[in-house]
């Protein structure tokens, strides 16, 4: 999870600030979308293809965009607007990262969790291999399969955020569903090859 944000610190500032004064009503929905749904945004940034070292800044130039555009976000649409928000910026850093200028990152060196070195190198080569699928695939197969299956949304509400109909998300998903196994059949046939190569050596 994304930590650390520069636009986190506002609304949590506007929230202490609360107990000597009442909240505005726009200080009380932007805290509401950053704590509702940080994570969301840092999923859709990450499987969009933002790399981690962007990540934190792409989140918070997202909050920033809807930090500026509040007003005009129709009450019950802020995911949706989240999510295009979040998509456009993706698109923004994957070009600048194209013509090797990247963003300049948080410093974020705090551990998150306690864990062991063989969980977090088990840890780090899934998401490297979900990564190179994700990243393998066209990018309207990838956000239709990341909504569904990292986001739990649901075929229309995924049209409704695409603006695209419903049965062209399920030929979509049908299409990064075998996208993915493909992706994931090959991984297995070179590890086991590899994996026996190896063996080899050490059996000569």
């Amino acid at each position: 999870m994304t930590k650390g944000l520069g636009v986190v610190a506002p609304t949590l500032q506007a929230g202490r600030r609360g107990l000597g004064r009442h909240m505005t009503n726009r200080e009380l929905r932007l805290t509401k979308l950053v704590n509702q749904h940080l994570g969301f945004v840092e999923r859709v940034l990450r499987n969009m293809g933002v790399p981690d070292a962007d990540l934190d800044d792409a989140v918070q130039r997202t909050f920033i965009v809807v930090a500026n555009r509040l007003d005009d976000i129709v009450v019950g649409a802020e995911k949706s607007f989240l999510f295009r928000s979040a998509k456009h910026m993706a698109s923004h850093v994957r070009r600048s990262a194209s013509r090797h200028s990247r963003l300049e990152p948080f410093d974020d060196d705090v551990p998150v969790a306690q864990q062991s070195p063989e969980q977090l190198v088990s840890q780090k080569k899934a998401r490297e291999l979900l990564d190179e699928l994700l990243d393998s695939m066209p990018e309207e197969l990838r956000l239709v399969f990341s909504l569904y299956e990292f986001e739990g949304l649901r075929m229309p509400e995924i049209a409704e955020y695409l603006e695209i109909p419903t049965g062209t998300v399920a030929s979509r998903l049908r299409r990064a569903r075998k996208h993915f196994q493909a992706g994931v059949r090959r991984f297995e046939a070179v590890s086991t090859f590899a994996g026996a190569k190896a063996q080899r050596r050490v059996g000569s």
